[in-house]
């Protein structure tokens, strides 16, 4: 079994700024340990640097037992790599070399095809299996039959961008489960997935007898899956880490109890502290009048200086505050009426009607036609169907996205995103962007922020577009938890009509209504959330 020590890691931005201050934390053998934290807290930074990508400034991480590592964007590799490419870059070092010198001896064959070719390519071959090439084709097989239905033999060749995000997270996360590592190094491996394959994603971590450190913002995951949660706590002079030693579940409770205690020894120090000075000053007013005084406040002022110098005692973690404002208005009864409606090639004609104040989660798998309704009710000519759909007297729909992919937003800076879609000058921008905690990011392109900046300022022009029917297609899936929350908590204030595609379970439990796509084109209201069908 192996494990992974960080001690005393600290870290600082090329401006100068401390993101990581004495960060501590073990992960043990065979433990499954979450971390989380708030979108810049440096839970990458500190993933690249257990990684090997990235050494801390100071502190130091050791790793027993060899380390597999998933990165959270598997699909971001070159147009013309392969699955086999995708394989062998999880494998071990001594595979991923003898990959390497069969494909260069492969290539002089093809080019050169001198004898010393041949003979170099006999040799590679040779080293391949010595390495125990052929043994991870034979676990690679298992991986593509489990991740896609086919052989390795079948697939090897096909290209990864061909592949769905689910089934790239599939393979990588089966073959590093099958392989000789110990240790695994997730980061967001829900990313893309739905439901029936998050819970086979938690069947795996919980069966495993791997160690395993996985970030995730997906509370049903870490509740069923973490035995321990590693939180980035956003501090004054950087990010620091606590480890609550329980399950999500009891996570909140246990923070708001130790962050008040924070609190209360932080208020008994300052009281103190302002005691002693109080003192100091009688006392230096005493002996002006009286000599007799004189020892008494220098002892005084000796006991100030020492109280002082020991410090304040650590103080809370600095708390998200993000502010989602949606608002919305009324509108007719009937907020949408659908007739005889079939999505080509998605799904048989189907009947449905959603009413004002309705909180509609759309569930179903992957690829059943989820996220082209909602685009359809956007207004996407692009979406192909037959019957008709009708929104009702004011309804004015505000889409949200899944890929947060904007063509048009992508060169353009936030400021000159709200200034060019809402008149708003740099004041009135930079006060709603830091209700968002995105008021630093405010002159960066949309297309540098990342995936949870990216959704929060989506939200944002939600609220500001006044929106009476709110279009959300996965839109916690790249939210930290704060954020997610207090979407959550906003839903449930806004006075309109929410239709949302989700998998995510948690998030689910706010909805009322459930509509289901089903993977054989069926479309139906189901009286409770329904995941699998």
């Amino acid at each position: 079994m192996g494990h992974i020590d960080v001690n005393a890691v600290e870290y600082s931005l090329s401006d100068g700024r401390v993101l990581l201050s004495d960060v501590n934390f073990r992960v043990g053998e065979g433990a499954k340990v979450a971390l989380i934290g708030a979108n810049g807290s440096g839970k990458t930074t500190l993933i690249r640097m257990i990684s090997g990508d990235l050494q801390p400034e100071s502190g130091a991480i050791s790793i027993s037992g060899g380390l597999g590592v998933m990165r959270q964007f598997i699909g971001s590799v070159r147009d013309e790599t392969t699955v086999r490419d995708l394989l062998i870059s999880v494998a071990p070092k001594r595979i991923r070399d003898a990959a390497a010198a069969v494909a260069a001896s492969e290539e002089l064959m093809h080019t050169r095809n001198e004898e010393r070719d041949q003979m170099a390519y006999a040799q590679a071959l040779v080293d391949w299996g010595d390495a125990g090439g052929y043994d991870f084709e034979v676990i690679w097989d298992v991986c593509c039959t489990e991740a896609m239905g086919k052989s390795f033999d079948e697939v090897s060749a096909r290209k990864v961008s061909t592949l769905s995000g689910g089934e790239q997270k599939k393979l990588v996360l089966r073959a590093l489960l099958e392989g000789p590592e110990e240790v695994l190094l997730l980061d967001e491996p829900d990313n893309y997935l739905d439901v029936p394959s998050k819970r086979w994603l938690e069947d795996v971590i919980k069966e495993t007898k791997k160690t395993v450190l996985f970030v995730s913002h997906d509370r049903e995951l870490l509740d069923r899956t973490a035995n321990r949660i590693v939180t980035l706590e956003q501090g004054a002079n950087g990010n620091t880490a606590w480890v609550h030693g329980g399950k999500f579940s009891t996570w909140h409770d246990a923070r708001k109890a130790r962050n008040e205690r924070f609190a209360e020894i932080l208020l008994r120090w300052e009281q103190e502290h302002a005691r002693l000075k109080e003192l100091v000053r009688t006392l230096q007013w005493q002996a002006a009048s009286s000599p007799d005084m004189a020892s008494k406040y220098r002892a005084m002022q000796t006991r100030l200086r020492k109280f002082e110098e020991a410090g304040a005692p650590e103080a809370p973690p600095i708390e998200q505050d993000v502010q989602v404002g949606l608002r919305g208005g009324r509108t007719g009864l009937r907020a949408l009426t659908i007739e005889n409606l079939s999505l080509t090639g998605l799904t048989d004609p189907f009947d449905f009607e959603i009413f004002f104040g309705d909180r509609v989660a759309v569930l179903g798998k992957n690829g059943t036609g989820k996220s082209h309704f909602l685009r359809m009710i956007s207004g996407d000519k692009s979406v192909k169907y037959t019957g008709e759909f009708k929104l009702g007297a004011r309804v004015n729909p505000g889409y949200f996205a899944q890929t947060h992919t904007h063509p048009e937003f992508m060169a353009k800076t936030l400021l000159e995103l709200l200034w060019e879609n809402y008149s708003l000058q740099l004041g009135p921008a930079k006060s709603v962007l830091r209700r968002y905690e995105i008021d630093q990011q405010a002159e960066q392109k949309f297309s540098s922020l990342s995936g949870g900046q990216q959704a929060r300022f989506q939200v944002l022009l939600l609220e500001l577009s006044g929106s009476t029917m709110l279009l959300l297609d996965e839109p916690t899936d790249n939210l930290d938890l704060a954020s997610a929350e207090s979407l959550e908590h906003a839903l449930g204030r806004y006075e309109g009509t929410v239709v949302s595609v989700t998998h995510d379970r948690w998030f689910t439990r706010g909805f009322t209504r459930y509509l289901i796509f089903g993977a054989n084109g069926k479309v139906y209201e189901s009286p409770e959330p329904i995941f699998e069908h």
